[in-house]
């Protein structure tokens, strides 16, 4: 940073993994990728839903580029690389790879992997179970991964060439969601001299340890770039959208569930009903509509007014003390391009990202401080950071304005003196002072 730019980077919207990396990777929009989160509807159906995989990528990457120009790339743990596909270079897949799934391109990379790591299956993807009450298991846990990641890096640096090399340590992710109130005295959940209090801290120092490791291995014809897809702050809840949709009158049940229930194994009267909402750490809302849902019930005329109606109605959603959340209701059209496949009717932040979308039904009630998925201390935020670094230029240690993800696209091409394709119509971030 010292010698170099930086800055907020805008996330996609939503500003969630499943479409962030995808869109700043392509220079597209979430809507121009038909995907609006990691699960999606297949169709018009009320349970149907497809999971956003690789293979729901249909544009090209930075890598696939610049392949068409003869660069070979390293592509490391970047989210929606499985299942891995050929690329003139190397890929280990990401943490949405199945458990003894195939995760490296070429096939025998995985066996020299277990050979550099000393067992079997020793490279972690991710921290599978890291929404868990047992901390101290998750913090090593998290470490193992990420040491085991660096030394990873080392031995693709020893062993393979490259133009183009681009790592994502999930750590980062991981350690906001599991131990975000273990640091933060505005947590509702903070315990103040909690036994993990520096924990965040300490684990981005060894982290900084390991990419200066890095970085001291680069000879200076290599620009840097370090590049997050979304920010992070405390959950001081979830909104439990069904619920409310309920206590509204959008959402009617033929029988109220037993216990908590997701809303899928909730019998819903769909002849009644208007809208249902999915939980995350956004709410996707769909409207019951004629023509288009089986038992849809809102006429397509009706539409725009109904959308506005929702909008304010959300934006008027109010706390436990009955003030204000801050919600934001977003339309689809307002915000892409163009919208592939099924987008939502709308995108709800709660809160603006302060609190939780809560999918179950059963709860009794719409403001809880669980989480029906796990144990969660963070929500995602809007700016994640944008540094870059030229060892043969002094870049002047600038902050740069604002800068929105699908920039690193066309930014990356234009360092590697690749033309940027027509259909991205974003700029480059500007890196020169």
């Amino acid at each position: 940073m010292a010698s170099g730019v930086y800055g907020r980077l805008r996330s996609s919207e939503p500003p969630i993994t499943v479409p962030a990396w995808s869109s700043m990777l392509s220079g597209k929009d979430p809507g121009q990728l038909g995907f609006y989160g990691f699960r999606n509807r297949a169709d018009a159906s009320y349970n149907r839903v497809s999971i956003a995989s690789g293979a729901s990528v249909k544009v090209d990457r930075v890598w696939q580029i610049l392949e068409r120009h003869g660069k070979r790339s390293i592509i490391v743990g970047v989210p929606q690389t499985w299942p891995v596909r050929p690329l003139n270079g190397v890929c280990i897949s990401c943490f949405l790879t199945p458990p003894g799934a195939e995760y490296t391109y070429p096939k025998a990379l995985a066996g020299k992997l277990d050979e550099l790591l000393g067992e079997p299956g020793g490279y972690m993807v991710d921290v599978h179970g890291f929404r868990t009450d047992d901390k101290p298991w998750l913090l090593g846990q998290i470490y193992q991964m990420t040491e085991r990641r660096f030394k990873t890096l080392h031995y693709l640096l020893d062993t393979e060439p490259w133009d183009f090399f681009m790592a994502v340590e999930m750590g980062v992710d991981r350690i906001h969601h599991g131990l975000w109130s273990t640091m933060d005295p505005a947590h509702p959940a903070h315990v103040p001299g909690n036994p993990l209090e520096n924990a965040i801290h300490d684990y981005y120092v060894y982290l900084d340890g390991e990419i200066g490791k890095l970085l001291a291995r680069l000879d200076d014809d290599t620009v840097v770039l370090v590049v997050s897809d979304h920010g992070a702050r405390a959950m001081q809840g979830g909104f439990c959208i069904n619920e409310w949709l309920k206590a509204e009158g959008l959402l009617v049940l033929r029988e109220e569930p037993a216990g908590i229930s997701p809303l899928e194994k909730v019998e819903i009267d769909w002849s009644q009903t208007k809208a249902w909402g999915s939980g995350g750490y956004y709410a996707r809302v769909f409207f019951n509509v004629q023509g288009r849902e089986p038992q849809g019930i809102i006429p397509p005329a009706d539409l725009p007014a109904f959308r506005q109606e929702m909008i304010a109605r959300f934006e008027a959603t109010t706390g436990p003390d009955g003030r204000l959340l801050g919600t934001v209701a977003r339309a689809p059209q307002d915000i892409y391009r163009e919208t592939r496949n099924i987008p939502p009717d709308l995108l709800v932040y709660f809160g603006n990202l302060a609190w939780r979308s809560v999918g179950s039904l059963g709860i009794g009630a719409v403001h809880t401080l669980q989480n029906d998925t796990g144990p969660d201390d963070a929500n995602h935020d809007w700016d994640g950071i944008f540094i870059a670094y030229d060892p043969q230029r002094s870049l002047g240690g600038q902050p740069l304005p604002a800068m929105q993800l699908q920039q690193v696209t066309p930014t990356i091409l234009a360092l590697m003196g690749a033309p940027v394709p027509a259909d991205i119509a974003v700029p480059a971030i500007p890196l020169d002072f």
